[in-house]
């Protein structure tokens, strides 16, 4: 088994499946060169899945796992990070310079590549023909 060598960023390509290929790429343990069997393959392939979901904190949706915000259980521990950094903010102020701290809130939607907004201007008919 080999790995892809498709290229990024491609008109057909799958911007959700390359966030999770480089991820997949940057573990520990990752074979460059393919696995000796299938079986191997799929041992490899199943930890990654239960690594991913269950320990690797995204800092997408506020540095939570996809179970802990599958569970229901994101806001309750992101009140406790706010908590943990107020105290920490009041202990020790001279670290934030009158900075808030981070913003732990819940994230309403999540995006892995987020539109930007782009600023249209009107034009004369004249300047679009000339620009035509």
């Amino acid at each position: 088994i080999t790995p892809s060598n498709s290229r990024p960023r491609v008109s057909n390509d799958n911007p959700y499946a390359e966030s999770l290929f480089k991820t997949l790429k940057y573990r520990p343990n990752y074979q460059p060169k393919g696995f000796e069997t299938l079986e191997a393959a799929r041992e490899w392939v199943s930890l990654f899945v239960k690594w991913y979901n269950y320990e690797h904190h995204h800092s997408g949706i506020s540095f939570l796992t996809p179970a802990q915000m599958r569970s229901g259980k994101g806001p309750e521990i992101l009140e406790q990070r706010h908590q943990v950094y107020e105290a920490a903010k009041s202990a020790h102020p001279e670290r934030w310079n009158g900075r808030d701290t981070r913003d732990w809130s819940m994230p309403e939607k999540v995006y892995l590549n987020p539109e930007t907004k782009v600023e249209v201007t009107n034009i004369s008919k004249e300047d679009e023909a000339k620009a035509s």
